[in-house]
């Protein structure tokens, strides 16, 4: 597996025990991302596609297997150390937007540099927040509440907010399913041109209009990869 790997997954299996039963969610997947690259994992439901998004996203361990993100070993860490490595690598967005209510875009989007061990000044976080709203769009909306702003708008604020600690994936998952046509392509949008920047982007999509937007579409089954080709533009 090369080490320069964003992510570098070995045989990764993951069962579930419901009562008696034991439900196989992941069997034997090896997958390798390169940093730059844009990926769709699709699958219809029970595919394994949101169970191996969990894993990438170090929400969930693997039965078995190894996992390497941004070149560090993921697989023997403690709770702890996931929190503090899921924190630091992985910019998370997620269909349902996630905003406080009560809270600016702005303050929204400093969220998560409260929880990273790299300790910044009040103004570098009101810097960084703020340039993070400005590569998606959302200048002159950062003191804005989440009911003033547009779904498509409150999802770009949730991007923002996910690039803030400068992560080296960026893992979204389903991230236009509450949004109509024209604003998911317009999300789609900000994705792309995010990648076109360097960024990693991982997604799990069961739409292929919107996997399309990808570079790389790997399609699951029963719990295995079954396709993995890239998208032609």
């Amino acid at each position: 597996m090369p080490t320069n790997a964003v992510i570098g997954l070995e045989s990764i299996r993951k069962v579930y025990q419901t009562g008696e039963v034991e439900v196989h969610a992941v069997r034997g997947v090896s997958l390798t991302i390169q940093p730059g690259e844009f990926v769709a994992i699709m699958g219809a439901s029970g595919s394994g596609k949101s169970t191996l998004m969990n894993i990438i996203g170090c929400l969930d361990r693997a039965t078995a297997g190894n996992y390497r993100l941004d070149g560090v070993d993921v697989s023997g860490l403690n709770r702890d150390e996931l929190a503090d490595i899921r924190n630091s690598k992985i910019g998370f967005v997620f269909q349902g937007f996630n905003l406080l209510s009560r809270t600016s875009a702005l303050e929204n989007v400093e969220l998560p540099m409260l929880y990273v061990r790299e300790s910044l000044s009040r103004h570098e976080q009101f810097e960084r927040a703020s340039k993070a709203l400005d590569i998606v769009g959302l200048t002159g909306r950062a003191e804005h509440y989440p009911n003033q702003l547009s779904g498509g708008q409150q999802q770009r604020v949730a991007i923002a907010r996910a690039l803030v600690n400068r992560p080296a994936l960026l893992l979204a998952d389903e991230p236009t399913g509450n949004l109509d046509s024209k604003t998911s392509i317009e999300i789609m949008g900000v994705f792309q041109r995010l990648n076109d920047q360097g960024m990693t982007v991982v997604m799990v999509t069961h739409e292929l209009d919107i996997a399309s937007f990808a570079k790389r579409n790997v399609i699951m089954r029963d719990g295995q990869v079954v396709s993995d080709n890239p998208v032609a533009h």
